[in-house]
């Protein structure tokens, strides 16, 4: 799953109240999801990877993996063990399919399940691509579990109880559209 959102250089045009109504409205289309899927960008999938210094071997998760691009990528270009969770019936087996089709079962996988309900203490690398109610949910989890040093890199929404160690914006990923990266480390 990913998280809805506007380019970074509409927000400033769009009123508070209004920005938080899309915000609102893009929560209830996702049901009990914490993101309607919304697939990121492929420059953007790569810049994540960067920004989050991920390495051969490193365990990569991506929280709401949707089609399984991010995992696809850690595992094809970086090298590394890399897992998605995805609670979507239809893009866990879509994901599922490409992997296998890409020979790469051995270092990439989907859980198809809850992404609220499942062990992170491992990784070396999340990425996460939520609304701030998804991000507000999952950090009393991701605090208990993950390990010193491991990495976190959200997309478009920040996680308001942490302060990032580097924010890097991203002017414009091919289709005209702004994003922004947030990187913290526990």
């Amino acid at each position: 799953m990913r998280s809805f959102r506007l380019p970074l250089i509409f927000i400033p045009a769009v009123s508070l109240f209004a920005w938080a109504t899309l915000l609102i409205h893009a929560q209830e289309k996702a049901g009990d999801k914490l993101a309607p899927y919304y697939p990121t960008p492929e420059t953007v999938v790569d810049k994540m990877l960067q920004l989050g210094g991920l390495k051969a071997g490193e365990k990569m998760f991506d929280l709401g993996s949707g089609d399984g691009r991010l995992v696809i990528a850690a595992a094809r270009k970086y090298k590394a063990d890399a897992t998605g969770v995805e609670l979507d019936d239809s893009l866990y087996k879509q994901s599922m399919d490409k992997i296998k089709s890409l020979g790469l079962s051995a270092t990439a996988r989907i859980i198809h399940g809850d992404l609220l309900k499942q062990d992170y203490s491992s990784a070396d690398l999340l990425t996460v691509y939520l609304l701030p109610v998804g991000n507000g949910l999952v950090t009393p989890i991701l605090e208990k579990q993950l390990k010193k040093g491991a990495r976190i890199v959200a997309h478009d929404f920040e996680f308001s109880a942490w302060a990032p160690e580097k924010i890097q914006d991203i002017d414009d990923d091919g289709e005209g559209r702004a994003h922004r990266l947030y990187l913290y480390r526990r």
